[in-house]
């Protein structure tokens, strides 16, 4: 088998590649600029639409797991977000999509996102519930979905869709790393009283949840909740991470109302909401249909994101 990884210079692409490599599995790693890999090959590819680009990186190729995207933005610039997010995780994704079927991919693995579900639970999200997207970028994950699902009627080529919640792990970006960075600053925090579930998962079981989806042959046509199926609230999150960290979290108690208030002021919603409001995944779906189940264990995770690996073990 030999698969083909979109966004390989990524956080998620290069432990999948790094994964892949250990298990003994030909991977491709492709990106917008030139990156060290431990891919078999890699291949830069600035623009999707170009039909001659996707003809070497595809050629001997099982399986795509396609990573690349364009995901969060913390500071939006854009006047139209959701026309922005469209070109990149609909438009692109519609085109390798394509070049993929007529190369002959068998399996083709979309990462979308937990927020093509929604923002909040009062119950676990399942992959029955209707899709509520969010925000744009969940908008767009959801349209590109869907997208995926007719180009696999039409030719035939397998398509699985995994919604991960938030993926953490060492060099993390976005929330968990500005995380990571107030630990360390010991700064207080007011989420002592805060009382919810959040899901969250490791990168390595991503990974070897990706991994599961690309080899499995009841994967095909099928989506995905993924979890390390340990939820947790924000302050024992914080609490755990700032153990693993030897910065010990510094917690208060403020009134939700009053930080929800303080979100709204300051444009970060979204932000205080995903610290504040509960989100929980039920991934017994995958359990059940492919046998999979986290490879790592929450605490193993939060540890690793921490802690550099020894280069010389």
């Amino acid at each position: 088998m030999r698969i083909l990884v979109t966004g390989a210079s990524g956080f998620v692409g290069k432990f999948l590649i790094d994964t892949l490599n250990r298990r003994g599995i030909r991977s491709v790693a492709v990106g917008r600029q030139l990156a060290e890999s431990n891919a078999d090959a890699f291949f830069t590819v600035p623009d999707f639409a170009i039909n001659g680009a996707w003809q070497a990186p595809l050629d001997g190729c099982d399986v795509v797991i396609h990573l690349a995207a364009r995901v969060h933005v913390m500071n939006e610039h854009a006047s139209d977000p959701l026309a922005e997010f469209r070109k990149v995780n609909v438009d692109s994704t519609i085109k390798l999509a394509n070049f993929a079927a007529q190369a002959g991919i068998k399996r083709f693995i979309y990462v979308s996102s937990i927020g093509v579900n929604g923002l909040i639970t009062s119950e676990p999200f399942t992959e029955d519930d209707e899709p509520n997207p969010h925000n744009a970028y969940a908008v767009s994950k959801r349209e590109a979905e869907l997208a995926l699902h007719l180009i696999s009627k039409k030719t035939g080529m397998g398509v699985t869709v995994i919604r991960p919640p938030l993926v953490y792990g060492l060099d993390a970006k976005g929330n968990f790393a500005q995380m990571i960075a107030v630990l360390k600053k010991r700064l207080p925090l007011p989420f002592a009283c805060v009382n919810n579930r959040r899901s969250l998962i490791y990168v390595g079981n991503l990974v070897d949840a990706l991994i599961v989806c690309a080899t499995h042959p009841y994967a095909a046509g099928k989506t995905y909740l993924v979890s390390d199926n340990e939820d947790i609230s924000t302050p024992d999150l914080l609490r755990l991470l700032g153990n693993a960290l030897n910065k010990p979290a510094r917690l208060f108690c403020c009134p939700t109302l009053l930080l929800k208030i303080l979100g709204f002021f300051s444009s970060k919603s979204s932000q205080v909401e995903s610290l504040l409001g509960s989100l929980q995944i039920d991934a017994e779906k995958i359990q059940k249909e492919l046998g999979w189940t986290p490879p790592f264990s929450l605490t193993e995770g939060l540890n690793a994101s921490v802690i550099k690996p020894n280069k010389n073990n």
